[in-house]
């Protein structure tokens, strides 16, 4: 990896097409997630022979590919997602982006591709924001999500580690995840399909382990729920993760809970910052492992009183109904918990700059 304080920049070549003031003022009146695309991407190339080169912010735009790509064949990519949030006097600023970069860096070992260093990977989301700062909504609850991402480009079908790869960031004005903000939603569990397994890429943010979620996935919509629950692959009885979110269980003694990092579970940055603001605020925290039976056991009980889900995108969502085979629970009253609605107000409040940082997880970007 090239040591940090040595990266080479990245370009701006300004597109010759950007939209007009008209067309992005539309834009951003009609947020959603992940539809719309600012007018720039960055971009950098890898070989072995000459490591990370031609880094470049150039027009967004399609990409063009051999139908040999070794990702279209062995899906060899992995990606990040972050925000960036407009405050109050107009600055920008990201979300602990250097958690986000060495995760990164970790799901590049994991599967073989070329690491980016930290200074490359906070660089390229900078000169990218800086360049469409534009685009980065001020209105509550919205932001400039960044997309992150690497692949093998490399045309050719033989099994091995691609020896060129793309690393390009786009940027999404996006509104809430969930259409209908900071509400309670339903939860199927899948008990026959897993996202991972051990000694799999469960802690590897890939694309695998997304594409792997979308058949129960599309099983959670048929019963009438926003999101699936996924259960350890070696017993079947644990909770892991939800498709794309890790999961707390608050119990009613004020404790909480959330399933233990095991290598086949993402290990989130709003998570770990969850735990930080729980310890801070006293509260007893535990990372292990949680049953299925124990869920449902605490909840009908009233041993458990509230759960949650939380992830970049969606920051933290309450939980108000876990559903499965031969069961259907409702949490908290299907309401949203005050320990849920409480964690949801400190990290909004500290990523929109409502709050004091005292932690150091902002970073500043124009």
């Amino acid at each position: 990896m090239r040591n940090d304080t040595q990266y080479a920049t990245f370009e701006v070549r300004p597109t010759s097409h950007p939209r007009t003031l008209t067309e992005r003022t539309a834009a951003l009146a009609e947020l959603s997630f992940g539809t719309v695309f600012s007018d720039h991407m960055a971009h950098a190339v890898w070989t072995p022979e000459r490591g990370w080169h031609d880094h470049r912010v150039e027009a967004y735009g399609p990409i063009s590919l051999d139908p040999a790509a070794a990702v279209l064949h062995y899906a060899q990519e992995i990606f990040e997602g972050l925000k960036a949030y407009r405050h109050a006097d107009g600055s920008v600023w990201a979300f602990r982006p250097e958690a986000n970069a060495a995760r990164f860096a970790a799901s590049a070992r994991r599967l073989a591709l070329p690491e980016l260093s930290e200074a490359e990977f906070l660089h390229s989301i900078e000169v990218l924001v800086h360049t469409d700062v534009d685009w980065v909504p001020g209105v509550p609850g919205s932001s400039l999500y960044l997309r992150p991402f690497m692949f093998a480009s490399e045309a050719f079908l033989g099994v091995r580690s691609a020896r060129r790869v793309d690393y390009l960031v786009i940027a999404s004005p996006s509104g809430p995840y969930f259409t209908t903000g900071f509400t309670p939603v339903s939860i199927w569990v899948a008990e026959d399909y897993h996202r991972s397994g051990p000694g799999g890429t469960g802690a590897a943010k890939c694309g695998g382990n997304y594409a792997a979620s979308l058949l129960p996935q599309r099983q959670a919509y048929e019963q009438g729920c926003e999101q699936v629950c996924f259960l350890d692959a070696a017993t079947n009885t644990r909770l892991e993760e939800l498709g794309g979110m890790n999961m707390f269980v608050v119990t009613a003694d004020g404790a909480v809970h959330t399933p233990a990092l095991t290598g086949t579970i993402l290990e989130g940055v709003t998570r770990s910052s969850i735990l930080r603001l729980l310890a801070e605020a006293g509260r007893e925290v535990h990372e292990r492992p949680i049953t299925l039976t124990e869920v449902k056991d605490g909840v009908t009980s009233g041993a458990i009183s509230e759960m949650f889900a939380c992830g970049t995108a969606a920051v933290i969502t309450p939980i108000g109904h876990l559903k499965g085979n031969g069961f259907h629970l409702t949490v908290s009253g299907g309401d949203a918990g005050p320990v849920t609605s409480e964690l949801h107000q400190a990290l909004t409040d500290i990523q929109y700059g409502h709050r004091e940082d005292t932690h150091g997880w902002m970073r500043r970007l124009v």
